[in-house]
């Protein structure tokens, strides 16, 4: 029973990369999956992006994210920030070379 319950969870949380920071608590995340198409047998890779709410705006573009769903928190937002797994690379020196 346990691990029937552990499934469940698993299937809510997904692993994706921050591509855009939509306000002050919303971020847009990419999470990518590969599948097999079922007649021609090519691995296909799917793209779903998913509007993200983060409470503390952590998040910036860039890094990589598990997200956790839940109730609906706006008109399309169901889908909560749990942890960042890895910050993004500075983009560059800031100030270098004035």
């Amino acid at each position: 029973m346990d691990t029937v319950i552990q499934d469940a969870v698993q299937l809510q949380r997904q692993v994706g990369t921050v591509v855009k920071l939509s306000g002050l608590k919303t971020v847009v995340v990419t999470v990518t999956r590969q599948i097999r198409h079922p007649v021609y047998l090519k691995v296909i890779r799917q793209v779903t992006r998913l509007k993200v709410h983060d409470e503390h705006a952590q998040c910036r573009a860039g890094d990589l994210v598990q997200v956790e769903a839940g109730r609906p928190l706006s008109r399309t937002k169901r889908w909560r920030v749990i942890r960042v797994i890895r910050k993004a690379a500075a983009a560059g020196m800031e100030g270098a070379g004035t």
